[in-house]
Formats: C-alpha cells, sequence, structure tokens
C-alpha cells in the first residue's frame, strides 16, 4: 500500500489517448469534485486538442507531454490493448500513479512486470473495468453476502452480438491479438463474477472463428476489409475458490443479440446481476424452485451510488490522497488477464488450464460512498 500524498484538493489527472472511449471518462471525470483533467495527449495531437476544447481541459499534445506534467498524479492510459503496458510503464517510470483500461496488458508476464515496477516505486496501479464499483455489482455483492439466495453455486452469463464492425467505424483493433470478444467484454464478466465469487482456480473452453475477414459497416471507412486474428466465438467453464462454477458464452458471431446476462444460483433461490457493462440497473431475486413462468421476482434495494467510466480512477485518486486500498487494482486485473489467457490457452489446446495468480482481496464500496461529493 502507497503512503498518504501531501497534496490537498482535486487529483490531477492526465489522459493518454482521445479516442472514443475517452469522451466517457471526460464526461464522468467532470462530474467529480476530487478529481480534476489537466491534460489530454494523443498520437494525434490534434485529436487531444479537439477533445480538450470540447470538455474545457487546459493544456494537449503528445503522450510525453501527459508524463511531463507537474500537476498529473494519476495517468489515464486509454491507449489500445497492445500498448497498454508500455505506456503504463512510461508513466510509472515518471512517477505518477496509473489507471488503465482493460486489459492492464495483452499477457500476464508484462503485467506482472508493470506491477513489480509501481510496487517498487510506491505507486498505484489500477484497471478497468470499473462497472463493478456501481451499484448493480455492488448490489448484487451484498445480497449473495446477506444469504438472500443461499449459498451461491453457480452462474451463467452471455454476451453475444453481430460484431463491432457494426457500429465502430475503425474496429480492427478489436479483432486482434489481445481483443476478440473474449479479451474485448470478458473483463466486464469475469471482474463481476470474480467480485461476487472470488478468485478463478482453473477453466476450461472452446471457440471457433466465423469469418477470417471482416468489413467495416459505418463511417467513413466502410466497405473497408480487415483480417481477424482472434477467435470471435467464445465458450468458457470456469472454477472459483469458493467452490461456485460458471458458464460464459462470448460471441462476435450472433446475429441474435443477448448481452448483459449474468444469472447467480444458489440453494435457495437465484439472483439476476445487472450487465456488467455498465454501472446500474436493477438486481432481481426469486426464492424457491418454480418454473420459469412461475417464478416471482423481487427487486433488491440498491447501494451505493451511480457514476460511468472513471469511477474507478476517482477511488484510486481518494485512495491516493488518504494512503486507504482502491478498489479495482492492478492484481485483480492482473488475475483477469490471467482467466482470460488461460481461456484462449484453453480454446487453442483443447485442455483444461490451471490459473497460478490471485485476485487477492476485493473489497466493497462503502454504501454511504458519494462520488459527486468534495471530499479533498
Amino acid at each position: 500500500m502507497t503512503r498518504p500524498t501531501n497534496r490537498s484538493g482535486p487529483v490531477g489527472v492526465g489522459i493518454v489517448g482521445a479516442g472514443n472511449i475517452s469522451e466517457q471518462y471526460l464526461t464522468t471525470l467532470a462530474g467529480f469534485p476530487d478529481v480534476e483533467v489537466l491534460i489530454i495527449g494523443d498520437l494525434m495531437a490534434d485529436r487531444a486538442e479537439a477533445q480538450a476544447r470540447r470538455h474545457g481541459v487546459g493544456a494537449w499534445g503528445k503522450a510525453q507531454d501527459v508524463l511531463a506534467h507537474d500537476g498529473v498524479e494519476i495517468v489515464v492510459n486509454l491507449t489500445v490493448p497492445a500498448v497498454h503496458a508500455e505506456v503504463s510503464s512510461a508513466a510509472v517510470a515518471a512517477g505518477k500513479h496509473v489507471w488503465s483500461e482493460k486489459p492492464i496488458a495483452v499477457d500476464p508476464a508484462a503485467a506482472r512486470a508493470l506491477l513489480d515496477q509501481a510496487a517498487a516505486a510506491g505507486l498505484r496501479v489500477g484497471v478497468a473495468p470499473d462497472t463493478a464499483l456501481g451499484p448493480g455489482v455492488q448490489t448484487a455483492r451484498r445480497a449473495i453476502e446477506r444469504g438472500d439466495i443461499g449459498s451461491a453455486l453457480s452462474a451463467y452469463t452471455v454476451c453475444q452480438s453481430p460484431g463491432p464492425d457494426a457500429w465502430h467505424p475503425s474496429p480492427e483493433f478489436l479483432f486482434a491479438q489481445g481483443a476478440g470478444p473474449l479479451f474485448d467484454m470478458g473483463p466486464y464478466y469475469y471482474t463481476t463474477l470474480i467480485t461476487l465469487f472470488g478468485s478463478v482456480t482453473r477453466v476450461s473452453a472452446v471457440g471457433s472463428t466465423g469469418r477470417k475477414v471482416r468489413t467495416i459497416r459505418t463511417g467513413p471507412r466502410a466497405g473497408t476489409e480487415f483480417t481477424v486474428e482472434v477467435p470471435t466465438h467464445v465458450a468458457a467453464l470456469a472454477s472459483f475458490e469458493s467452490g461456485a462454477v460458471s458458464q460464459s458464452v462470448f460471441s462476435f458471431d450472433a446475429p441474435l443479440v443477448r448481452e448483459g446476462i449474468v444469472e447467480i444460483n444458489g440453494t435457495e433461490g437465484a439472483l439476476v446481476v445487472p450487465d456488467p457493462n455498465k454501472f446500474a440497473g436493477d438486481v432481481r431475486v426469486t426464492r424457491g424452485s418454480a418454473g420459469a413462468g412461475d417464478a416471482q421476482w423481487e427487486t433488491v434495494e440498491s447501494v451505493a451510488s451511480g457514476g460511468g467510466r472513471g469511477l474507478g480512477v476517482l477511488d484510486m485518486a481518494r485512495a491516493v490522497r488518504t494512503g486507504a486500498p482502491h478498489i479495482a487494482t492492478g492484481e485483480l486485473g492482473h488475475h483477469v488477464l490471467d482467466v482470460l489467457v488461460a481461456i484462449d490457452r484453453a480454446v487453442a489446446t483443447g485442455e483444461t488450464q490451471q490459473v497460478a495468480s490471485r485476485a487477492g482481496a476485493v473489497h466493497a464500496v462503502p454504501p454511504d460512498r458519494d462520488p459527486y461529493a468534495a471530499t479533498l
């Protein structure tokens, strides 16, 4: 754990990467009094400038300008997955804490090296997704811990669609190594499951690639073809330290869209968790045994406050000031990546894979925490 800083007031944030996801981060962070975005950097400085002007950020430039900014305490790394570890490592070398979009790296060894580098420097690493800090997953966590469905036994999750080439103007990176439906969407679902069940111990999986070549279907580059490098349909089984098990589908090959499905079965009932890719939503529970049409569902009273992408940055910023642990840690991000790589390896080999890493303690969000309060 790092010691608290001797600074006061909002924590200075610098963003590296001014692509699509930066819009959500910048919108969310602007509403949190405890953080202040000071500068945006990007390979294309004009893109950084456009986002800075759009959101009232006072400075912009390249990545190195963000790392050199004296007021920046946390670098928010929103680059493409292939360079996540490289950019985060450079930020740590510059003396900055790092919040990284998922995944933390494209391989566990690079993730481990980053975490060791940060620990040696007394700096923090936080990793998306931070949706598990929202009221949806936090309410589900408390319901399970309270025993609302008895002992949790299993989970069933589905995330399937035709794929992001249908809506993203530059989707190639989502079909490259380190992405695909497993690495793009899997972090949301496994971060949620690990929050609810604890660390994963072993996995099995099968997968396929529906089309080796895809075509961009929207934006100025519509009609452009690109090569698919990864499986685009994965079905995975996982075992957890708690004894619970899960079965999950991740697909970019499904004409029928079914996303955000997380169902938890227990000894005395079942619980439906909101979409792990979102922060809020109703948690519903049914008890006893009944047919699908006969189940009596109740909505569980929500806990914790809302937020959006950047909620984990705020949690880490407050922890930097106070010295308390933050929730979406680098160790959690490393474990999630380890799980995804093990699933990918299981697809390739056809063999069950053991998962050596562990997430460590995943702390709950205090139910009275208000992200919109000025506490620093």
